[in-house]
């Protein structure tokens, strides 16, 4: 019934077990990324780690502790951006199930260097070990992105990519509740404290790796690599229909006629042809625009410098305790995770990414702009032997429950469409290249992040860096309503339609000026299924 509302031609065996396989293995990728992002802060809180590698050592100044921890914190980050630089030659040379186990047993390696220095104590092996951790978990931004966007039925497409960037959010709800659960009932004399929490990292690559050898390759690589057969065969497995039924046959026919346009338009081309053909492009340039803008708007929002530096930004707002810092941000994650889903199931395809955007960064926008004012007002709110009147105490509770809704709003806006609308913008030939590029770009500005924000604690004031936050999110949303295209409905190949429109009317009325343009699938359905396919005109299918 659900299915008949959104696309009533589209036959209900295409919503199938095997669908929702390769969406879960999948999408659990995001995991990797969560995982990091949710130990990392936590775990330098712990006095174990802290005593080991010297984040609180007395020798040092408060501006060197917090490089060190930046340094720790953003060594993932650097090894992301060569990951997301090279994913997009393997994922593109070797096909997503290969690049999935590759990328995994990088993954696996890196984090066995890392926990090593548990009996070394060595910074060096930390940093060495989280920068190759970084290698696969930077590749797992595109390459899981891209296999969900292709395989997805075009009505479910936002749900399925978002299972992606929900599953980042049931990493950062482990790694909390993980550390948190370490730091009760394992001695902060033992580095067992901070290692078992981190074993997260091989227990998900390693089943990861596991279940992809269970799933079904992408049917528009396989395409690409002129394997016409095997995707024919696959596209049939993903939508549980034979492999003559009419909605199989018009799909493939979508996915040929995208490939040989852009075959045609880079006929004679070098090595470097799609390079060349993603900056030269005017749709492309836009495009490009969209994936540059997303990563530094979303990043310098604030949202992920609170996900990685949570226990620091609750006793700004009044938390004291170890234990109890850690229990807030563990309760912290379960917000994020459930709001994402709630995003994933409820929003994203229902009231379009565009609105959802605004949404979450409306909301994000009043949660930063209160707790800086609350900052600002009240100086002394982090010091424990200051006494707080009843409305100073009333205005903190306010602050610590800001930092759940801003985490409402991101996992609501920013974090959900970032992955999606990279995923399903580029076409089939740029697809991989452009998703590595927007990644790259995403960890390049997330190491920027992770190295400032200490240091803005530090020169900067607590509340003028909300006010920055603040700012930045406000920024967002007007770019948001003027350029960002809401794409919700449209299959991938009819996308295209979308950007060969004047760059002025691309992000306000790029989907109604399009409607109906740029899809066999769509246009078939409309004539009558398969007997009719020969029958669909240049007009139908034209981009």
């Amino acid at each position: 019934m659900w299915l008949s509302k959104r696309d009533p031609d589209a036959p209900t065996e295409i919503l199938n077990w095997r669908l929702w396989y390769g969406v879960f293995v999948f999408g659990l990728m995001g995991a990797a990324r969560g995982l990091d992002e949710g130990l990392t802060g936590t775990t330098a809180s712990l006095k174990s780690y802290s005593t080991t590698f010297g984040l609180k050592d007395p020798s040092l100044t408060k501006a060197e502790q917090a490089d060190r921890l930046s340094n720790i914190t953003s060594m993932v980050q650097m090894g992301s951006i060569l990951g997301a630089l090279v994913a997009f030659y393997l994922t593109d040379k070797i096909g997503r199930l290969w690049a999935t186990r590759e990328l995994c047993l990088v993954w696996i390696c890196g984090t066995a260097i890392y926990l090593s220095a548990a009996s070394t104590g060595h910074i060096g092996m930390v940093y060495a070990g989280r920068f190759i951790m970084g290698v696969g978990i930077g590749q797992t931004t595109v390459v899981a992105p891209t296999y969900l966007a292709e395989v997805a039925p075009r009505f479910v497409r936002g749900l399925c990519v978002c299972m992606f960037s929900g599953s980042v959010y049931f990493g950062i709800m482990l790694g909390y509740f993980s550390v948190w659960g370490s730091s009760l009932h394992i001695s902060n004399t033992s580095q067992m404290q901070w290692v078992v929490p981190n074993l997260l990292h091989i227990y998900f690559a390693g089943i990861i790796a596991l279940l992809s050898c269970f799933a079904t390759e992408s049917p528009r690589w396989l395409v690409k690599v002129d394997k016409q057969e095997k995707a024919m065969n696959n596209l049939s497995k993903l939508r549980n229909l034979p492999t003559d039924h009419w909605y199989v046959q018009s799909e493939l026919m979508d996915i040929n006629d995208q490939l040989n346009r852009e075959k045609e338009a880079t006929l004679g081309s070098k090595w470097f042809g799609p390079l060349k053909e993603l900056v030269m492009l005017p749709s492309n340039r836009y495009r490009l625009m969209l994936s540059a803008m997303t990563q530094i708007l979303g990043q310098w929002s604030g949202a992920n410098s609170i996900t990685i530096y949570a226990p620091e930004y609750f006793a700004m707002m009044g938390t004291t305790g170890s234990s109890e810092k850690l229990f807030a941000t563990a309760i912290f994650g379960v917000v994020k995770f459930v709001s994402s889903m709630i995003c994933a199931f409820f929003l994203i395809d229902y009231i379009g990414r565009k609105k959802s955007l605004i949404s979450g960064i409306t909301i994000q926008f009043v949660s930063m702009l209160y707790m800086a004012i609350f900052l600002v007002i009240d100086t002394g709110v982090s010091n424990e032997e200051d006494v707080q009147t009843k409305s100073e105490k009333s205005a903190a509770i306010g602050a610590i429950v800001m930092i759940y809704v801003s985490g409402f709003g991101w996992a609501l806006g920013w974090n959900s469409v970032q992955y999606l609308i990279n995923s399903e913008i580029y076409p089939l030939r740029l697809r991989a290249i452009g998703g590595s590029f927007a990644m790259t770009f995403h960890f390049v500005n997330q190491y920027g992040n992770s190295k400032a924000v200490p240091e803005m604690f530090l020169t900067l004031t607590t509340g003028g860096t909300m006010f920055f936050f603040a700012a930045v999110t406000l920024l967002g949303l007007a770019w948001v309503y003027f350029f960002l295209p809401e794409l919700s409905g449209k299959s991938l190949e009819a996308i295209d339609a979308v950007f060969d429109l004047p760059w002025t009317v691309i992000g306000r009325k790029g989907k109604d000026l399009t409607v109906g343009v740029g899809s066999v699938v769509e246009a078939v359905g409309e004539k009558g299924g398969i007997d009719n396919v020969e029958h669909v005109t240049d007009n139908d299918r034209k981009v």
